[in-house]
C-alpha cells in the first residue's frame, strides 16, 4: 500500500482501505470542510459536526445533530488542530454545544478507534487511556506545519495591518520564538523591511534568526527591548510575555498571540494597559482549502500507518 501524497497543492488520494471506514470530523472551522470533503472523496463514510456548514452541504458528508452522533461507531475521530481550551473544550465556534472529549464521548467510538488532532491536553489523554483509544497528535509534525505555515503567516500579517496605524515597513518588531511558524513569520517581516528582533531561549534558534537577517536576543532580554517595539508577536506555546513586559511597552503598541491555548501573552493585562491585543489563533483558516488539503495529507499518513500496523477493528 502506497503512502498518501505529500504535496499540499494536489488533493491527496486515499487507498482502498478508506472505503469501509467511518470518519467523524468534529469541531473546527472552514479547514474541516475541506478535510471532510477529501475523506468522503476517498470513499469513507463521513459524519460531521461542529464546524461551519456550507450552503448546499458537502458531497458525501453527513451532518450530525451532535458530537456524540457524529462519533457513534466511527473508526477515526478527527479533532481540530487549534489547541484544546483551558476548560477542556474543542475549538468549535460554529456551534453552541460545548464539546469536551471526555471518556463518555470517546466511548461512543468503535473499539480501538484512533483520535487525531493537533495536540491533546492531559484530560483528553486520560480519557483516551481509560477508553483504549490511541491518540495521534500532529502539532509537532514539521513537514505539515511548514506546509500550512504560509497561510498562518499571511493571516497574522493581515491582523497586523488591520490593527496598527503604522506600516510594518520600517517598524521595530519583536517575535518570540523561531520555530516553524516563528521562523516563517520573522522572514516575512524581514522581507517587508521591518526591523525584526527575535527572542528565543535556544541558541540554535537565535543563530538561525541571525542568519535570516533578524537581531537575535535571549528571551530574558525581552523586557529591556520591549519599550522600543511597535509590534510584538509571540509564537511560544507557553506564557512568556507577562505583565512586567507589557507594562513597559508604549500605549497602542500591537501584541499578537499566535500560539494555541494557553498562549504566550497575557492578553487581559495587555488590554488593561492600553495595548492593542489580538489572539490570532486559527490563522490557517485564512486559506482553508490550501490548509485543509495539507492537514488531510498529514492525517491520511497517520491513518495509513494505523492500517498498515493492523489497527484493531471490532464491530
Amino acid at each position: 500500500m502506497s503512502g498518501a501524497p505529500r504535496s499540499s497543492s494536489v488533493a491527496p488520494s486515499a487507498p482502498d482501505w478508506l472505503r469501509d471506514r467511518v470518519v467523524a470530523v468534529v469541531g473546527g472551522d472552514a479547514r474541516e470542510q475541506e478535510i471532510a470533503r477529501l475523506a468522503a472523496a476517498g470513499g469513507a463514510t463521513v459524519r460531521a459536526y461542529g464546524f461551519p456548514w456550507p450552503d448546499g452541504g458537502i458531497d458525501g458528508v453527513g451532518l450530525a445533530r451532535s458530537a456524540g452522533e457524529a462519533m457513534d461507531g466511527a473508526d477515526y475521530a478527527l479533532f481540530p488542530i487549534p489547541g484544546i481550551a483551558v476548560d477542556g473544550r474543542l475549538y468549535a465556534p460554529a456551534v453552541d454545544e460545548v464539546i469536551v472529549p471526555g471518556a463518555d464521548l470517546l466511548s461512543r467510538l468503535r473499539r480501538g478507534a484512533a483520535v487525531l488532532l493537533g495536540r491533546a491536553d492531559e484530560r483528553l489523554r486520560a480519557a483516551a487511556l481509560a477508553t483504549g483509544h490511541p491518540l495521534l497528535e500532529y502539532e509537532d509534525d514539521t513537514e505539515l506545519m511548514l506546509q500550512r505555515g504560509p497561510a498562518v503567516v499571511e493571516g497574522v500579517l493581515a491582523v497586523a495591518v488591520q490593527h496598527t496605524p503604522v506600516t510594518i515597513h520600517g517598524s521595530e518588531v519583536g517575535v518570540v520564538g523561531f520555530g516553524n511558524i516563528g521562523g516563517l513569520l520573522s522572514r516575512s517581516l524581514v522581507a517587508l523591511h521591518a526591523n525584526v528582533t527575535v527572542f528565543a531561549r535556544s541558541p540554535v534558534q537565535r543563530a538561525a534568526a541571525d542568519a535570516a537577517g533578524c537581531a537575535p536576543r535571549p528571551l530574558e532580554d525581552l523586557a529591556a527591548v520591549a519599550p522600543s517595539l511597535a509590534m510584538l508577536f509571540s509564537t511560544a506555546p507557553a506564557p512568556v510575555v507577562s505583565r512586567p513586559v507589557l507594562e513597559v511597552m508604549a500605549r497602542r503598541s500591537l501584541v499578537v498571540d499566535v500560539a494555541a491555548p494557553p498562549g504566550g501573552i497575557d492578553l487581559a493585562a495587555a488590554r488593561a494597559l492600553g495595548l492593542e491585543a489580538v489572539w490570532a489563533r486559527g490563522m490557517g483558516a485564512s486559506a482553508p482549502v490550501t490548509v485543509g488539503r495539507s492537514q488531510w495529507a498529514g492525517i491520511a499518513r497517520r491513518i495509513a500507518d494505523v492500517e498498515r500496523n493492523g489497527g484493531e477493528r471490532e464491530g
